[in-house]
């Protein structure tokens, strides 16, 4: 089986290749804009029983079909993002995997992109493949967490969840762009029954993890993120009236930070936080301190039969 994962090197795709090498009946293609940093990991995975090879490929040439058609592989995954910033034409890939009737998935975490991966649906039941988007933590995970926890329940009423890595998480720089692309943008939420917005990282809350039989995390801050969650569970449990989900960047003084610029973003002082992003991955990866956990936490509110 052959798999190309696009943005192989980054910190998302580099980890599902490592995961992946052991395999000796795979054949993965490490793909990306930087052929020098998909050879070097192809490097460090060469002696692991999959075959590996590296390959130029940028998601947005006007020849990936014409690429897809002489490499083949029976399944492309997108880990390359910022989803939120693919262009004028961001199913670029998708087209070109239906084109070539590859199957495709991707870590996308865009809530418009994700939403509107439905419009390939009869054409890839067509080509006999399947395009899956938003295989990533939102909405894939949450939705898992909040089908098990709402057994026994005939309503939900709210759903909030959060993110918070570890301050020595590394943090690849599409996800840094990601963040500052909708950082005081307005953003979907769902309030009070409807769809309507708020603005990226200035509505924060606190939240203390704390698992049955394990040490508690210590109280984070938890800001409002734009992930496919809200705009796609509603689908499933249509009476919910709160869907929040928050990520929790430590250490806090860098989070209140990004909080302070996303209000200057929201009051247009300052037009986008996106050219502030290189400097915003540099330091997050230098200023490190804090306990090395992380966690995730989905919280629901609803009503059973009593």
């Amino acid at each position: 089986m052959k798999i190309l994962i696009l943005g192989g090197y980054g910190i998302f795709g580099s980890r599902l290749a490592r995961l992946l090498a052991n395999q000796s009946q795979l054949t993965l293609f490490i793909a990306g804009r930087s052929i020098k940093h998909a050879k070097e990991l192809c490097n460090t995975l060469h002696r692991n029983a999959a075959t590996i090879h590296s390959l130029y490929l940028d998601r947005d040439n006007s020849n990936i079909e014409t690429q897809l058609r002489l490499i083949q592989p029976d399944l492309l995954v997108d880990a390359s993002g910022p989803f939120q910033s693919y262009g004028k034409d961001p199913y670029r890939v998708i087209k070109a995997c239906l084109a070539t009737s590859i199957n495709y998935i991707d870590f996308a975490d865009g809530s418009d992109f994700v939403k509107n991966i439905s419009q390939f649906d009869t054409e890839a039941k067509a080509n006999d493949i399947y395009i899956l988007s938003g295989a990533s933590t939102c909405p894939a995970l949450t939705a898992a967490v909040v089908r098990r926890l709402a057994k026994g329940l005939t309503h939900i009423h709210s759903i909030r969840a959060g993110i918070t890595p570890s301050p020595y998480a590394d943090v690849g720089l599409n996800v840094i762009r990601a963040i500052a692309s909708y950082s005081g943008k307005q953003i979907a939420v769902m309030h009070a029954g409807r769809l309507t917005f708020s603005y990226g990282f200035t509505e924060t809350m606190r939240y203390t993890i704390c698992p049955p039989g394990h040490l508690p995390l210590s109280n984070r801050r938890f800001s409002l993120v734009d992930v496919p969650d809200i705009r796609l569970l509603p689908d499933l449990w249509s009476d919910i009236n709160t869907i929040w989900v928050g990520a929790g960047p430590m250490p806090e003084g860098l989070h209140r930070m990004l909080n302070g610029l996303a209000w200057l973003a929201r009051w247009r002082l300052i037009p986008s936080l996106t050219p502030f992003a290189k400097l915003f991955y540099k330091t997050k990866n230098i200023v490190r301190w804090g306990e090395h956990r992380g966690g995730m936490f989905v919280s629901i509110e609803g009503i059973d039969n009593h």
